[in-house]
């Protein structure tokens, strides 16, 4: 198979290298991302208000990231196996699971556009969402599913050229997209005053044109993908390996976003500035999960092509290497957030009452990320080596399940913004160890390569 060695063969050359210059297109473009949800956030807080805000970034976002976090993590599955194919060099195995992929995420998005349109009032209801913000939020997720199907396929279309080493196109298509994004957001919300409703055409347009330009670079002249439609289709054994790593991905995607509707509820019950406060923190430290998440994206791939190609050496370097970019990075991002917020914040939003309490929040948890760093290097190895169940089952319990404990036992007792903060952080901690004493088990060792199977 023709590859172009020096962007994406993960294989071979200097580890810590490769793996720095296939990671800093991944941040760069999650951070790039993460800034046009802040602008995103300053245009409908400063152009509709902060009910908007409100209505944009609470109940509907919990929907959002249960429902469709499930799908798109589910694509981790299939980047797995393309990328052990890849590594292994098997040509024609990598069309046919290349076309399985996008065949299964085309139908699961239609699927999920329609599951959203129908079930999206009776969640917001059961959510407890605020009236002020009802009829807001229910008008963003309608319009938001119509565009469901674009995302789904261009993540997996991302996710297939990552696996392939080329982690360079997909942050430029993004950039292109996050700026057709604002200018439709500006356009639609100031010029013709379309509210809410011009915020989520805005995102189905842009999602629509990032899926374009991904498909024409993965499937145009000169790229070493050729499918045909003996490709396409559910069949063969890659697929069933992509939903066997895949639906434990999407579980614990949904297990994070359940844990958060929780939460969302009893921020719901604190009033309309802490849920504007609570989606305004995403907005502003952001950028560190979008960082973190680069960088375990960056090494299940890096960790998938080794194993494909049977170099457990470079594995262990990877992991080494990954701690100490996770650290570093980790450290340096949490003191520019808690330097930085307040005067972001006040370009944000006029209302001082949401600056303070998005600041408050946020002292709750940025000093602590760094107990997160473990949870995001670790699973990112064992995705990479195809475990996944156990890693699922390790984060649903010390995550998920323990934040739903706390607010039921916890927050039940003493109703205050502090206690039901302090269940990140302390979740972090817990599941952080558990998952260090499964790795250091040496368990997941004696998982398989796909092409063995």
């Amino acid at each position: 198979m023709t590859r172009n060695p020096a962007r994406n063969d993960l294989t071979s050359g200097s580890v810590w290298k490769k793996l720095l210059i296939f990671f800093l297109p991944i941040a760069a473009g999650t951070i790039i991302q993460q800034l046009y949800n802040t602008v995103d956030g300053l245009i409908v807080g400063r152009f509709v208000g902060t009910e908007a805000l409100a209505a944009v970034g609470g109940s509907s976002s919990q929907i959002i990231n249960v429902l469709v976090g499930f799908f798109v993590a589910m694509t981790s599955g299939a980047s797995v196996v393309i990328g052990q194919i890849y590594g292994a060099g098997r040509k024609e195995d990598l069309s046919l699971a290349i076309g399985n992929a996008i065949t299964a995420m085309s139908l699961l998005g239609l699927l999920l556009m329609l599951t959203g349109l129908l079930a999206s009032p009776a969640l917001l209801h059961l959510l407890s969402t605020p009236a002020e913000t009802l009829e807001g939020a229910l008008l963003y997720l309608r319009i938001y599913f119509v565009g469901v199907p674009f995302m789904m396929i261009l993540n997996m279309e991302s996710g297939i050229l990552r696996a392939m080493g080329d982690s360079f196109h997909p942050f430029v298509y993004m950039v292109v997209g996050c700026v057709v994004n604002i200018l439709l957001d500006a356009l639609f919300v100031i010029v013709f005053h379309l509210g809410i409703a011009g915020v989520a055409i805005a995102t189905v347009v842009s999602q629509a044109v990032n899926m374009a330009l991904l498909y024409f670079r993965l499937f145009g002249a000169g790229h070493e993908v050729r499918l045909t439609s003996r490709h396409l289709g559910l069949k063969g054994v890659y697929l069933s390996n992509m939903l066997r790593l895949g639906i434990p991905a999407g579980l614990q995607s949904s297990m994070y976003s359940l844990s958060n509707m929780i939460i969302q509820v009893a921020i719901n019950s604190l009033g309309t500035v802490v849920v504007a406060s609570w989606a305004m923190t995403s907005k502003t430290d952001g950028i560190y999960w979008a960082v973190s998440s680069a960088l375990g994206a960056s090494i299940t791939s890096f960790i998938a092509q080794n194993h494909g190609a049977g170099r457990t050496d470079r594995m262990t370097q990877c992991l080494k290497q990954g701690l100490l970019i996770s650290f570093v990075s980790t450290l340096a991002l949490s003191a520019a957030i808690m330097g930085f917020s307040i005067p972001l914040l006040r370009v944000l939003t006029a209302d001082q009452a949401v600056v303070e309490t998005t600041y408050r929040i946020m002292s709750y948890f940025v000093p602590y990320y760094f107990t997160w760093v473990l949870v995001e290097v670790l699973s990112a190895v064992l995705r990479g080596v195809g475990d996944a169940v156990r890693p699922v089952i390790i984060i649903g319990i010390g995550i998920c399940l323990f934040r739903v404990i706390w607010v039921a036992v916890v927050f039940s007792h003493y109703r205050t913004l502090f206690s039901l903060c302090l269940s990140y952080p302390a979740s972090w901690t817990i599941t952080s160890l558990a998952l260090l004493f499964y790795y250091r088990k040496g368990t997941w060792r004696r998982q398989r390569r796909i092409i063995d199977r």
